[in-house]
């Protein structure tokens, strides 16, 4: 069939359809799950019912606890607390949730997802905007999906329900409405820990994640103007890392820059930036740049100030390549949050 044109929140849609219909175990609950704020869910409580889409209320800890008891149970639940800012409450349940299976010696399974948004550049206020991808990444046993595209949030939302550890999978708000060809008929499942080279270059290779990954394709176009060739590399998933795919980049450039809307500190980019000093120390002619948040909360007003901006990226990419400062023109329009497709 065709690929159709569909918005990543389209997409995610009709894939958790796709798979509650698949799996009567499937169990989607959270926040606002049935009236739909945003879309995620838009359907499903009138097509599956209060048994199998439930309505949590605003109590983090207790929804990924109950995910726990009934992923114990034989269940697969997707846990939906809206934004990842709102997990604060939930660690102790998710530190138990990557703890559970090493503590049973194995022996049972601990299928369960939870799915929320992620990211900044909406003005939505410091409560809203975050992207804590590394507090994850310190809780061992959860895998971390961070899908860049409309196909990879479809194929890893399937590997992820279907997944028997625990997942938690992060999207950026700003990619929920942008729309792609899909090709829906298709089962599309995408593998953990398959890094993807969105843009293939020469000069300089850039490891991106989420969001970052527009960003810097756009970047990159305009960097290209001026002959320089940038390779862009999406892990795609953070836990497992595909580490392997960077650093064979990174021998091919010579030269990294590590893109994540993350903290600089302990974050996503540092663990990518010192996992290739170790690995491909010998083949960098400079030093691996780091691109993240700054050491501030991204509050309305001052997100430009305190996550990452193009020029910034380029910045980064030519201070490597060459000694004189490109000036690009790849910003980041505006978008509503709650606007209906």
């Amino acid at each position: 069939m065709k690929p159709q044109e569909r918005s990543m929140l389209q997409v995610m849609n009709e894939t958790i359809r796709e798979e509650m219909a698949r799996d009567d175990k499937v169990i989607y609950m959270g926040e606002c799950v049935v009236g739909s704020a945003m879309g995620m869910t838009t359907g499903l409580y009138q097509q599956f019912g209060p048994n199998r889409v439930i309505e949590t209320g605003l109590v983090e800890n207790t929804m990924v606890a109950a995910g726990i008891g009934l992923a114990q149970q034989g269940y697969r639940p997707i846990i939906d607390p809206m934004m990842a800012d709102f997990l604060t409450p939930a660690y102790a349940a998710m530190t138990l949730a990557g703890k559970n299976r090493f503590m049973h010696g194995g022996k049972i399974d601990l299928p369960m997802v939870i799915l929320t948004t992620m990211g900044g550049y909406l003005g939505l206020g410091a409560e809203h905007s975050g992207c804590p991808e590394s507090q994850v990444m310190h809780i061992p046993g959860i895998k971390l999906v961070v899908p860049s595209s409309i196909v990879d949030a479809r194929g890893l939302l399937k590997t992820a329900i279907r997944d028997n550890n625990p997942v938690c999978y992060y999207f950026h708000k700003r990619l929920m409405r942008e729309k792609g060809p899909v090709t829906m008929d298709e089962d599309g499942a995408i593998p953990f820990g398959v890094a993807d080279i969105k843009r293939a270059g020469t000069d300089v290779t850039v490891v991106a994640t989420g969001y970052m990954v527009s960003l810097c394709q756009n970047v990159a176009a305009k960097l290209a103007e001026k002959g320089i060739s940038v390779e862009i590399v999406d892990p795609r998933t953070l836990v497992p890392l595909d580490i392997e795919t960077i650093i064979q980049s990174v021998k091919k450039t010579s030269r990294a820059v590590v893109v994540d809307e993350d903290y600089i500190t302990c974050g996503v980019g540092g663990e990518i930036a010192m996992q290739i000093m170790e690995r491909a120390f010998d083949y960098l002619d400079g030093p691996v740049k780091r691109i993240g948040a700054k050491g501030w909360v991204p509050a309305t007003g001052v997100e430009k100030y305190v996550l990452p901006q193009p020029q910034e990226i380029a910045d980064a990419i030519t201070s490597l390549v060459r000694a004189d400062r490109v000036v690009v023109d790849a910003g980041i329009g505006k978008m509503s949050l709650y606007k209906t497709d």
